[in-house]
């Protein structure tokens, strides 16, 4: 059956979808320059070998974008959706591995923070993103452009209900960490160890009561008590950071 399809822009999203051999790539529009520039930046090799080719100018690249008001860098491709992951799957092929993070996105649904927080997770080496199929705006052009290109290089597992995710994690000896800035306990507080999920709630509401008697543990971050609060993304990547080198240090 043939997948739907959407459009992306920008060069990292347009450039990292040719390269992945998993993602279908069914039509790049561009100019003449983003094209010489493309090959140049890649080590003269032809991402665009068998790949439909539509030269615009500027101004009909603008078009394609104008709805979502991004900038195309002179690149946007026509892409179908990834194979849909299974938790159970990577699950059994990663049963070796040492430990297991993945991030869950409860209610979260602004494309630039979703993608903001994909790219600090690829950078981070987070294993996945656990996010409801409902609330997740996979054809959103500004998504792909603020995940810059990292969309390709993480798992994204789109889940009917996370907090039925949540259990079956557990019977896997998951841990569940949730983080709210009513917590009273600091995350750094915490000695970190084993396969976990880290869940983050909506922008404005936070974690859901259902949700958070599910978490084993509930976090803050400590800032500054003048600030009201931290952007979610800003958020998730003190958090990765933290984590990564804690990683790094064990090892």
């Amino acid at each position: 059956m043939k997948k739907s399809s959407f459009l992306i822009a920008g060069k990292h999203a347009v450039t990292e979808a040719l390269r992945n051999s998993r993602r279908k790539v069914l039509k790049v529009f561009l100019n003449e320059d983003s094209k010489k520039k493309l090959y140049k930046d890649n080590n003269n090799q032809d991402l665009l070998k068998n790949i439909q080719i539509f030269y615009k100018n500027n101004r009909e690249l603008d078009k394609l974008c104008s709805r979502e008001n991004i900038t195309h860098q002179g690149l946007i491709a026509e892409v179908e959706h990834l194979d849909k992951l299974e938790i159970k799957d990577f699950l059994k092929q990663n049963n070796q591995k040492k430990e297991i993070t993945f991030v869950a996105l409860e209610d979260v649904t602004d494309p630039r923070n979703i993608g903001s927080i994909i790219r600090s997770a690829s950078a981070f080496n987070i294993d996945g993103i656990i996010i409801n199929e409902r609330k997740f705006p996979n054809e959103s052009k500004l998504l792909y452009k603020s995940a810059s290109g990292c969309t390709e290089l993480i798992n994204i597992f789109e889940v009917s209900n996370i907090n039925t995710t949540f259990r079956y994690l557990k019977t896997k000896n998951f841990w569940i960490y949730g983080f709210d800035s009513s917590s009273k306990k600091d995350f750094t507080d915490h000695n970190w160890s084993g396969d976990k999920v880290l869940l983050f709630g909506s922008e404005g509401k936070g974690l859901k009561f259902q949700t958070k008697k599910n978490a084993d543990f509930i976090f803050k971050i400590n800032i500054n008590k003048d600030v009201e609060s931290l952007n979610i993304s800003n958020s998730a990547s003190i958090v990765f950071h933290y984590l990564n080198t804690l990683k790094k240090i064990k090892n």
